[in-house]
């Protein structure tokens, strides 16, 4: 009698032990899928950025020739902006395409800028139409790398928490950089001189 007792308290906690085991795996394994879940819309996020860059890339040339037919002499202009783009398409990883775009956005500026000075280029019909485009272009960009940014937000924070970080540690998780402007003159407004 004795040992029946003894033995069904064994089993008790063999079970218990079995069931404590069972549930940390699970744990282990949700957090594991959370995490790739959160990486994945990293990517996903990243991948619509992209996207969004290579429309803006294949309309610049387009862009630059048409300004050339009206403002030739602008020769300085139209090659900064080549120059930001051919960096933009070259850029290797966030925040090296983070600089090239805000290089390239700058560039776009001074581009649109000496459009001012020429009053039938900006009447021209296929360099307006090129201007929305690149304008519409720009606004979907910045919903992309707000997106971007928010899904970064969202996976760091998930690295970081316990206990999250340990298991993001394993199994080598890293956090990722937001795509943000990193020199404080691409945040002013451009200025226009006549």
């Amino acid at each position: 009698m004795l040992m029946t007792l003894l033995a069904q308290g064994a089993v008790v906690w063999i079970v218990v032990i079995v069931a404590v085991v069972l549930l940390l795996v699970m744990i282990l394994v949700g957090i594991y899928n959370r995490l790739v879940r959160q990486r994945n819309r990293v990517d996903e996020s990243w991948a619509q950025i992209d996207v969004q860059l290579k429309r803006r890339y294949d309309l610049i040339p387009n862009l630059v020739e048409t300004v050339k037919g009206y403002a030739g002499h602008e020769k300085e202009t139209l090659e900064n902006v080549t120059k930001a783009r051919n960096m933009a398409i070259n850029a290797g990883t966030v925040k090296e395409q983070a600089q090239a775009e805000n290089m390239l956005t700058g560039a776009l500026k001074s581009l649109f800028a000496v459009s001012e000075n020429y009053p039938n280029l900006k009447a021209n019909e296929n360099f307006m139409q090129l201007q929305e485009e690149l304008t519409s272009t720009e606004n979907k960009i910045g919903f992309a790398r707000q997106h971007y940014n928010d899904m970064v937000r969202a996976l760091n924070t998930a690295i970081e928490v316990f206990p999250n970080n340990v298991i993001a540690g394993m199994f080598g998780f890293k956090q990722r950089d937001y795509f943000e402007l990193t020199e404080e003159a691409a945040r002013e407004a451009p200025k226009v001189k006549f």
